[in-house]
């Protein structure tokens, strides 16, 4: 004889049911408000659609991605079930819906000539709902004051628990304690459960035809078993959209009057939008987004994009990074420069034309090479196309306005020697100056010898040159 039991804790929509409350399925699920969907799609394929790089900081700079076990881990297969963008949408999708994300990493001891090391295998995804965190306080489990992931398997029942080390966990920005985040649904919990209220009354309204108030005016009294036969009749012929357009018959001497039902007297769209909106700004999401162009324009809507990834994804990016970087990365490999980083050009990419010009202005101003402008536009490589490219008349900041002190040099020697001409004779003191003496000293060494007569003419004219300015002076 086999006993069956069945087992729920105190969150569980079946407990809830056990003790006889019972819920809409509507309530139970923000989902199906369209708004919060939206909210959780645009949050998760942004995450999705931007790959993982692993990149190395040397002295020269960063180098170009490498490759490693670890590297192929996240951009090609974290499980031989899932491709890293189904597998990245339902860890943002988890961490969004219910505030926390957790990705269990499996590792193995891989042993080496001297004690060995931990490799990173596959990474699984635990679903949120069914992960407790323990803060074990007493050093129940090993060390006081650790944190431990408590999950339970909903097919096979069993439990696991999981180090801190061995688990990601991504939470939301709305986290008290820096352990457990909140969500969204939680935090706007009246607002999600209005707008989808508003949407079940909008869908009774089509239901029933927009007939779904009506008074009937009798005569006499009817007890209240045919109050409501009647009134099930005229629900049978009147109500939902298999009778729009049929007649409706009334029994002599009754009365069926519509309710004139306007929803713009109720400003039921103006609610709805005024509440979509509310929700939209709880997750960061941009009006545009969630497909109100009301107050958009196409430059405008290029800068809600901006400030989409500024403003909201960029503390979600950092978040991602530095939990990978922690968990997955060594000691050895953090210290040697290694750290990953997701690519978020691929939220700002452009038209052609603009991106064409950008790539022409990062290669003329030396910025990068032709060759890495072409491995952007996913073209392969060509000769000669490594070497960085500048204008010729550009200069290095170092030699900037060197070509101006050597004018303002020139320019001062010149004036400096038409101030003092080297060979004319002083005809003020009456001697020569030291560097007149010096020059005419240097020629008499300098002058090739000759005959003795040459040589007494000029001593001759040496003599007669003396006189001639002793009188003049005189």
């Amino acid at each position: 004889m086999n006993i069956e039991t069945d087992t729920a804790t105190l969150n569980d929509e079946s407990f809830l049911e056990w003790v006889g409350i019972k819920r809409d399925s509507e309530s139970k699920n923000p989902t199906a408000d369209v708004t919060y969907f939206t909210c959780l799609k645009m949050m998760s394929e942004t995450v999705a659609k931007m790959p993982w790089k692993l990149y190395q900081k040397t002295n020269k700079g960063i180098s170009e991605p490498i490759d490693n076990d670890i590297a192929r881990l996240m951009k090609q297969r974290p499980n031989p079930f899932m491709t890293p963008t189904t597998f990245w949408n339902a860890v943002e999708m988890n961490r969004n819906h219910y505030g926390n994300a957790y990705v269990y990493v499996r590792r193995k001891f891989k042993r080496k000539k001297y004690g060995g090391e931990y490799k990173a295998l596959d990474m699984w995804i635990m679903p949120s709902n069914r992960v407790q965190i323990i803060v074990d306080d007493k050093g129940i489990f090993a060390g006081k004051g650790k944190i431990w992931y408590l999950y339970s398997d909903e097919y096979s029942g069993e439990q696991y628990i999981f180090r801190t080390e061995d688990v990601l966990h991504l939470k939301t920005s709305h986290c008290l304690n820096g352990i457990v985040g909140l969500p969204v649904q939680y935090i706007l919990k009246q607002t999600v459960e209005g707008v989808i209220e508003s949407q079940r009354f909008l869908n009774n309204l089509y239901k029933n035809g927009l007939t779904a108030k009506a008074v009937l005016e009798y005569t006499g009294e009817l007890n209240e078993d045919a109050v409501t036969k009647l009134r099930q009749t005229f629900e049978r012929f009147g109500a939902g959209s298999q009778n729009t357009g049929k007649i409706l018959p009334v029994p002599l001497g009754m009365k069926l009057t519509p309710l004139d039902i306007k929803l713009t007297d109720s400003q039921f769209i103006e609610l709805k939008k005024y509440s979509a909106l509310q929700i939209a700004a709880a997750f960061g999401i941009k009006p545009n987004q969630i497909n109100d162009y009301e107050k958009s324009s196409y430059s405008n809507s290029e800068m809600q994009q901006l400030s989409f990834y500024v403003d909201t994804m960029l503390f979600v990016l950092k978040q991602y990074e530095e939990e990978v970087n922690y968990k997955l990365l060594s000691d050895d490999e953090m210290e040697d420069g290694l750290y990953f980083k997701m690519n978020e050009k691929v939220l700002l990419r452009t038209d052609s034309k603009t991106q064409m010009e950008i790539l022409k202005e990062g290669i003329n101003n030396g910025i990068e090479t032709v060759n890495e402008a072409r491995r952007k536009l996913d073209l392969m490589d060509m000769e000669g196309g490594d070497t960085l490219i500048v204008n010729g008349t550009y200069v290095p900041l170092t030699k900037v306005g060197v070509a101006y002190d050597k004018a303002e040099e020139q320019d001062t020697e010149e004036n400096s020697d038409s101030d003092n001409p080297i060979n004319e004779p002083n005809t003020e003191g009456g001697e020569n100056t030291d560097q007149d003496e010096q020059e005419q000293e240097t020629a008499e060494t300098n002058e090739p010898d000759t005959d003795q007569e040459g040589g007494e003419d000029d001593g001759e004219e040496n003599e007669l040159h003396k006189k001639k300015s002793n009188e003049k002076n005189d």
